[in-house]
């Protein structure tokens, strides 16, 4: 991944562009995994049920976008759209805007991210033979919180709230896309 993500930030040209390049994210339930050496190995896996797309089981709406069907025989990068909920691991050059500092712990702050990348016309382009697999572990004590405790949802809430009116009062109207997809999901 490493070498094939420093090529492509060259030829994207990443350092003089305002690019989002997307790794494509799977993942496995198993503790012990053979990581595919190859996409071809990858995609066997994926096929055998060895390996899903990331949060398939819990939360498709936030790497759908990515379009994991045309990345299967993609050979070249292409560009995707912003959707909501959408939150996909990126490369980025340096400058780009920070994580929002409001959403620590669980939940929102890929999303956000992604959000403002999209408001400043950052282009999401998906890496046709990157990939990376997330591994089981045990939940994390950020995210039991949030599933146990209705306090921490509301105060989550209220943050994504207070977020997309900061992004409505910064970006004005273009930044009501935001608003209409999030009352929508």
């Amino acid at each position: 991944l490493f070498l094939f993500a420093r090529k492509s930030v060259i030829q994207l040209d990443l350092a003089n562009t305002k690019k989002a390049l997307i790794v494509p994210a799977f993942e496995t339930l198993r503790y012990r995994l053979s990581f595919p050496k190859s996409k071809a190995e990858l995609l066997s896996m994926l096929d055998m049920g060895t390996l899903f797309t990331f949060r398939y089981h819990v939360w498709t709406k936030g790497h759908a976008p990515t379009n994991f069907a045309k990345w299967r025989t993609a050979t070249t990068p292409y560009h995707v759209e912003w959707e909501a909920d959408f939150e996909p691991y990126v490369v980025v050059r340096k400058d780009c805007p920070e994580y929002d500092r409001r959403f620590v712990g669980f939940g929102w702050n890929k999303v956000a991210h992604i959000m403002e990348l999209d408001a400043q016309e950052y282009e999401f382009t998906v890496l046709p033979n990157a990939y990376m697999i997330h591994m089981p572990h045990a939940p994390s004590f950020d995210i039991t919180k949030f599933r146990s405790n209705k306090q921490y949802r509301i105060c989550l809430k209220t943050l994504k709230e207070e977020f997309q009116q900061d992004m409505s009062r910064h970006y004005g109207f273009a930044a009501l896309k935001y608003l209409t997809a999030e009352n929508n999901s």
